[in-house]
């Protein structure tokens, strides 16, 4: 078990390159042969240890040159602003993967994948999500900016809703999946436009998630 525990509450809204509902989640090959996403997260609750995260915002971008779980990766962690010292190194760690049991959430997971992780960035962080509705505006100023929105039927126009449930998931347990737009213009470059998104409601710890 790790020294450290750590648990958060937090809504996430997540972009990448692949087709409607993300081939990664049900082990298949990304879309293109290769995955570019941006995730960005706000904890309602959290501690790391003694320190409290409640109220913060980090972004995480992502590229791999195939599929995920092949490596070669890089990424790079945006940081609230607001952070303090102490809550900016407690997320740092959380992001890299640290005081994290091997394999329990998607930060630990990503990170035995990376070659590459950029020095972090803090700075204002512009997010909002609201998973129900399925709609997510992420924007930090010269690094990325993006939003996600409902699904629509080719032929009606109507919304279309659709969910992601993995009971043994290491990122959520229900996510419902939408459409987004992002460009990423930091130390990470892509742009994609109409692709997949999701919004979820995460409850992490050291451990993984919470059901």
């Amino acid at each position: 078990m790790p020294d450290v525990k750590w648990t958060m509450k937090a809504r996430e809204f997540v972009s990448c390159n692949c087709a409607y509902g993300c081939p990664c989640q049900f082990n298949a090959l990304p879309t293109h042969g290769f995955c570019q996403a941006v995730a960005g997260m706000e904890i309602e609750t959290g501690h790391h240890g003694d320190t409290r995260l409640d109220g913060l915002r980090f972004v995480g971008i992502f590229r791999w040159p195939g599929a995920i779980h092949e490596g070669k990766g890089e990424a790079a962690v945006i940081i609230d602003e607001r952070a303090t010292e102490a809550q900016r190194n407690a997320l740092l760690r959380i992001f890299g993967g640290l005081d994290t049991e091997p394999g329990a959430t998607m930060f630990e997971v990503f990170s035995t994948t990376l070659e590459k992780f950029h020095d972090p960035i803090f700075a204002p962080i512009d997010f909002t999500v609201d998973v129900d509705a399925r709609t997510g505006r992420l924007h930090v100023n010269g690094i990325t900016d993006g939003h996600g929105e409902p699904i629509k039927n080719p032929v009606t126009g109507a919304r279309h809703r659709a969910r992601i449930d993995l009971p043994r998931g290491f990122e959520y347990a229900i996510a419902e999946i939408g459409r987004g737009w992002t460009k990423a213009t930091g130390p990470i470059k892509f742009e994609v436009a109409d692709t997949h998104s999701h919004f979820a409601n995460l409850h992490l710890t050291q451990s993984g998630v919470v059901h």
